[in-house]
């Protein structure tokens, strides 16, 4: 091989090995959903919403995604400052797709119907990784939500949201299966969104039940 074809041959793999590494940025620049890949580690207690914006906003930022604003999928109670607030309501219209660029959901209603995409062929996080989830070691598949079947809140009595995702040891909180499976054929245990209480707000009880402390972002 002549010292010219050697160069064109190098040239042409280094073109092709900058391509290949650019590849995984351009699809998380293009990222609009996620479940995040760890959560701050208190528990359930994730600074409140504030706190747990700010977690899906840091993730997306390491990711390549930052350039969005992000919102966790949380509800919160009546005891909330400014009274109850709706998952459904925080996250924007749509359409949202995940880290691979399959669309998960083109609204709201669209994710709040069987129709979405939020299974365990597409439950990826922030990295493009998909999440732990029922028969992996350990199962992750519990999502903290906080909100019923419609991402809406519950009634002000029920603390289902760890006072409003402020504490890791009173109360505790509603979970979805990013799977959409779970020990019995019901209604719940195939909801992403709110299949069961966690045992307690604490890390090694969410940990105990089939989670991580994780929860979804969207991008607004």
């Amino acid at each position: 091989m002549t010292s010219a074809m050697r160069l064109s041959v190098l040239a042409s793999v280094a073109v092709m090995s900058l391509a290949m590494s650019g590849s995984v940025p351009a699809q998380q620049n293009n990222m609009t959903f996620f479940i995040t890949s760890a959560g701050p580690g208190k528990g359930a207690d994730l600074g409140g919403l504030a706190g747990a914006d700010a977690h899906c906003q840091q993730l997306a930022q390491a990711a390549g995604a930052g350039g969005k604003t992000w919102r966790a999928y949380l509800s919160t109670n009546a005891a909330a400052q400014g009274g109850a607030v709706n998952a459904r309501d925080r996250i924007g219209n749509g359409p949202w797709q995940n880290a691979k660029g399959t669309v998960i959901a083109t609204s709201v209603a669209d994710l709040h119907s069987d129709n979405n995409k939020i299974n365990r062929a597409n439950a990826y996080n922030e990295k493009g990784e998909l999440v732990k989830m029922r028969g992996d070691t350990p199962n992750m598949h519990d999502m903290l939500t906080g909100s019923d079947l419609d991402g809406k809140a519950f009634a002000g009595n029920l603390n289902l949201t760890c006072n409003n995702w402020t504490s890791s040891t009173f109360g505790s909180a509603m979970l979805g299966h990013v799977d959409r499976e779970g020990i019995a054929d019901t209604v719940y245990q195939k909801s992403w969104v709110s299949s069961h209480m966690s045992r307690s707000c604490s890390q090694p009880d969410l940990v105990a039940t089939g989670g991580n402390g994780l929860f979804y972002c969207f991008a607004q």
